[in-house]
């Protein structure tokens, strides 16, 4: 990990554009978007469905060796990644308010993190991908040579969410989704492993009062700036 990798990492809490922000620069310049978020949720789906408790570290454990998880590349820009559950499209199920929260959760475990971070770091071993999450500039691939952290208030976060959810017919309660936003927010801070944080080199933006496009242009011009 001592030589400067070719990926360009996007970390933020839940609602800032990260995803729409990393499928864009991703296309822009020809790399291979990563989402470590999909993959946390689907291991957090995979528990749930395996009954486990999600404060029961020695049954993730065992249960671990069972899981096979493979990611779908997304169809356009507008798309998320797909997630496979040993061969179960999981992708619809995961999108959701309550598993980005349970999300939270098994991200604070660390054999689920050793696992997942070991994966991330085997898709970016040949490089040019755009990595988006909590911890891929700090964690998962800290000698990224472009690093971003995207940051907006709670209350726009809460707001784009719930939108998203409405659009894809599934209702949403605003003050309720704020309250998630701000709890995980909390959680995914004050995690003793890989707290969500801005990496000291990435470049901080605040996406409250500007859009998508505006945000991929300045990370796009950046990047081209370092280049140069």
């Amino acid at each position: 990990m001592s030589k400067i990798q070719n990926i360009v990492t996007i970390d933020g809490p839940s609602g800032v554009g990260k995803s729409s922000v990393s499928r864009r620069v991703a296309a822009a310049i020809g790399f291979t978007y990563l989402d470590t978020g999909a993959m946390y949720r689907g291991v957090g789906w995979f528990f749930l469905q395996q009954g486990v408790q999600l404060d029961d570290v020695e049954t993730m454990t065992e249960k671990l060796p069972e899981l096979e998880l493979d990611l779908l590349p997304a169809a356009d820009e507008e798309s998320d990644v797909g997630v496979l559950i040993n061969g179960e499209n999981v992708s619809d199920a995961i999108r959701t308010p309550e598993m980005a929260m349970v999300a939270s959760k098994v991200s604070a475990v660390p054999v689920v993190r050793d696992i997942l971070t070991k994966i991330q770091r085997g898709y970016g071993d040949k490089g040019n991908i755009v990595a988006e999450g909590r911890d891929t500039g700090t964690v998962v691939f800290p000698k990224a040579a472009y690093k971003f952290f995207l940051d907006a208030q709670p209350e726009e976060r809460a707001k784009r969410r719930v939108m998203q959810l409405r659009e894809r017919g599934v209702e949403a309660d605003y003050k309720e989704i704020l309250s998630m936003t701000q709890k995980r927010d909390k959680n995914d801070s004050e995690r003793v492993i890989a707290p969500l944080k801005k990496a000291e080199d990435a470049v901080r933006i605040d996406t409250t009062e500007i859009t998508v496009l505006q945000v991929v242009d300045e990370i796009l011009r950046i990047i081209e700036s370092k280049r140069g």
